[in-house]
């Protein structure tokens, strides 16, 4: 199968002005100014699939939204190989943008005094959708993000959680066979969340639509996508499954305890010294979570813990993606 994404050693560098110190230095910039390079993104390769839902993370400055620029023609790479859908983006870019779709979050692409509808239209007239075709396919968009009642209503009265559906919605028009999402759901409330992610997963099993989706929200990834590539410093540190990230890095669990009075953190190292426990403050007052590697302790942490304490409630959970993935960083692991 021809992959939908082919990335082979693509490198973006970026010449930044790099000032000298004091008076001295500012009379000499005027005569001649130092330049460095810097590597946003530097030699990545990978593929993706038609039909995959990938999640691409890292931290703030890893490289994940200039490699989307690169991947959706804004920018062009420095050097390296990238095909999508079977076209270079920036050399192909008038016919390739049709051909995907994008949602940035803080970006929008709808007519800021005019009705949804109308930049709907809009947009419709410059994908060259058919009357027939804008009906039979967004009737279904509009149904199933709840958006029928915000269609006749200017952009700029919408919520920030109706502007994203009714975004998202724009970027289907043409029912793309490639949806590029970097931060979709930033600053939405669950239950809008909840709503754009089962969108997401309807339009993927009903059109196979291949999305690629960057965000900090790791309940994003874990309900929408099987495949992670994690991005640290503009080089690829893990590209796989996320069970397998989950399985490799999250041996062992956590013990949340509420207790019923106030617990310091030096009474607690010290009834369980014996045990290869950390612990760390909840974020509610009295609540203390356990992490261990070793899942064995946890029956006598317990033990010792109520016998010391009375415990208002208690919780046993996996750790979480997002603290495997904090973790992974923290530790400075590279593991391609």
């Amino acid at each position: 199968m021809q992959p939908i994404i082919e990335v082979r050693n693509l490198r973006k560098e970026f010449k930044t002005y790099s000032s000298r110190k004091g008076l001295t230095g500012a009379f000499r910039d005027l005569l001649t100014r130092r330049y460095k390079i810097i590597s946003a993104v530097d030699g990545i390769s990978f593929q993706i699939q038609p039909g995959e839902m990938v999640g691409y993370i890292g931290e703030n400055g890893a490289g994940k939204s200039t490699t989307i620029k690169m991947l959706t023609g804004i920018l062009t790479p420095t050097s390296g190989y990238i095909r999508v859908n079977g076209m270079n983006p920036h050399k192909e870019r008038e016919q390739f943008v049709r051909t995907i779709g994008v949602v940035f979050g803080q970006r929008s692409q709808l007519w800021w005094d005019i009705a949804v509808q109308e930049s709907f239209r809009l947009l419709k007239k410059v994908y060259r959708v058919s009357d027939e075709g804008y009906e039979q396919h967004m009737s279904h968009v509009i149904e199933t993000l709840d958006i029928g009642s915000l269609l006749d209503k200017p952009v700029r009265k919408l919520s920030l959680g109706q502007r994203m559906r009714c975004e998202l919605a724009a970027a289907l028009i043409h029912n793309p066979p490639l949806l590029f999402l970097d931060e979709p759901t930033i600053g939405l409330d669950v239950l809008v969340k909840l709503k754009i992610r089962e969108f997401l997963k309807e339009i993927n099993r009903k059109y196979n639509t291949t999305i690629m989706l960057t965000t900090h929200d790791m309940t994003d990834i874990e309900a929408l996508c099987e495949r992670v590539i994690m991005l640290d410093e503009g080089k690829i540190i893990y590209d796989g499954e996320l069970e397998r990230l989950r399985e490799q890095w999250a041996e062992g669990k956590e013990v949340q305890f509420r207790f019923g009075q106030a617990v310091d953190h030096l009474t607690l190292r010290q009834i369980t010294s014996n045990l290869p426990v950390e612990w760390s403050p909840g974020e509610k007052a009295n609540l203390w979570v356990a992490k261990m590697r070793n899942e064995q302790v946890i029956s006598e942490l317990i033990r010792q813990v109520t016998a010391h304490f009375k415990i208002l409630d208690m919780q046993v959970n996996q750790v979480s993606t997002e603290e495997i993935i904090r973790n992974i960083y923290e530790e400075g692991i590279k593991h391609g």
